[in-house]
């Protein structure tokens, strides 16, 4: 082991709250297997919540950027709306940090869930009523995307509060399986509910999911935790934050890995498959665009499952890197063809390795973080997550300039580049451990959490 390695679990240890860890315990012997945090009530309660709140976010994609579009007839507003989103993401993100690590947690999943319902719910029968306007819907989105960053901070924090350290990378893995499973039927649903219940009927059933989904957290036990006091002003706090990620060689080098996939790889899942579909397969109906979003949902699915069989591996930091740089290969061999069949078979791979990817970068930062700063890290790690837009301004200026499978090509390929050059410089990567770094962390939830 490093010294890297050997300082982040000095460091951890350290900075350990005691409350966190007073009542753990491990979990049941003989429940160690890859879907063993599925036993816990807890979590079911969680992934279930997940699994809802990501089939909400990808109708309400799907729906209001059909009706801003229905409203104004112009890409630049629609793509101003999600930018504007995103701002609102980033003005709430270290003020999420804060509260995540100094208040009542499933209190704070109540007020993100109690926050969705009220806004889609308000949205819903404006519409209904028929005074839709475009000022409306950027008053949604900048909420809109306030609450939704305090939700996914949250919920990934509560991860490590509910199942033991040894069963966290199966959990992280069944959620982003979750995660696929949305991404693959959402869009369609979403499409589907413009049809049968107008843009308002959605909103108002997105509102009856966000009401199931504040029920879970209700009915859901975190084991008791004391947050400590806070001793400094709000900027100190957040500074102190900061000051680990950048110092902390493990967290460190895994965020910056991380940024890979929303600058370089995201983007060509996200902003180029319209391009393909109507300029490398001639379809403007939307069938091939529905097959390519749908493959790479399908093999995210196959990926997530495989994750949460792979705990035993040790080496996450080679599994993470292998991921990324075949993800690269798949994307560059999905340009060089152009037969549907052959393409959607290659997504499926690309999928299949995102998720891989993902799972094993959200698990190793997480594990690295000690549970008094973990609020403000992981908001800051969400900040890479936030830069997405750039990614997508690059791949469809791109692909405006020198064509979809050219911009597919330099991109994927920059990030195989990037793969090599971790590998070669960084032994905190090449030497890491899992079971080391879930033993520098060994607290487990305590059993009020688990026994529901």
């Amino acid at each position: 082991m490093t010294e890297e390695l050997k300082s982040a679990s000095d460091i951890k240890k350290e900075n350990l709250s005691p409350d966190s860890n007073a009542a753990a315990i491990e979990a049941p012997a003989g429940k160690s297997g890859a879907f063993a945090s599925l036993r816990l009530p807890n979590f079911r309660l969680l992934l279930s919540g997940s699994v809802l709140s990501y089939a909400n976010q990808w109708i309400q994609s799907v729906v209001l950027g059909w009706l801003v579009y229905d409203l104004t007839g112009s890409g630049t507003i629609l793509g101003t709306i999600n930018l504007v989103s995103s701002i609102a993401s980033l003005g709430m993100l270290f003020a999420t940090g804060l509260l995540v690590d100094y208040y009542n947690r499933r209190k704070l999943m109540l007020i993100s869930s109690g926050g969705f319902l009220a806004l889609t719910l308000s949205l819903g029968l404006v519409l209904l009523t028929g005074h839709a306007n475009i000022i409306y819907l950027f008053v949604f989105a900048t909420i809109y995307g306030s609450v939704e960053i305090l939700d996914s901070t949250v919920r990934q924090v509560v991860v490590f509060d509910l199942v033991p350290r040894s069963q966290t990378p199966s959990a992280m893995a069944l959620i982003q399986t979750g995660w696929s499973v949305m991404r693959v039927v959402g869009p369609s649903l979403g499409g589907f509910l413009i049809l049968w219940l107008t843009a308002g009927g959605s909103f108002l059933l997105m509102a009856g999911v966000c009401a199931v989904i504040a029920i879970t957290v209700i009915y859901m036990k975190l084991a008791p935790r004391t947050p400590e006091a806070v001793r400094s002003s709000p900027l100190q706090n957040i500074q102190e934050g900061l000051s680990y990620l950048f110092r902390e060689p493990v967290t460190r080098i895994f965020t910056l890995i991380g940024i890979v996939m929303p600058i370089l790889a995201v983007p060509i899942f996200a902003t180029l498959p319209p391009i393909y579909a109507v300029h490398v397969f001639h379809d403007n109906s939307g069938k091939v665009l529905g097959f390519l979003v749908a493959a790479v949902g399908v093999g995210g699915v196959i990926g997530g499952v495989v994750t949460a069989y792979m705990k035993r591996w040790e080496h996450w930091g080679w599994l993470q890197m292998a991921s990324l740089f075949l993800l690269s290969v798949s994307l560059i061999g999905f340009a060089y063809t152009s037969t549907l069949p052959l393409d959607l078979g290659i997504l499926v791979f690309a999928g299949f390795f995102e998720i891989i990817f993902l799972t094993t970068n959200m698990t190793l930062i997480q594990l690295s973080i000690p549970d008094k700063l973990r609020g403000r890290v992981t908001a800051a790690v969400n900040l890479t997550w936030i830069l997405s837009p750039i990614g997508s301004l690059i791949a469809g200026a791109g692909a405006d300039w020198l064509g979809p499978k050219e911009i597919t090509i330099i991109l994927a390929g920059v990030a195989a580049g990037l793969v090599v050059l971790v590998l070669a410089f960084s032994p905190t990567v090449r030497n890491y451990r899992l079971s080391r770094s879930i033993k520098a962390n060994s607290g487990s939830p305590s059993s009020v959490s688990n026994e529901g």
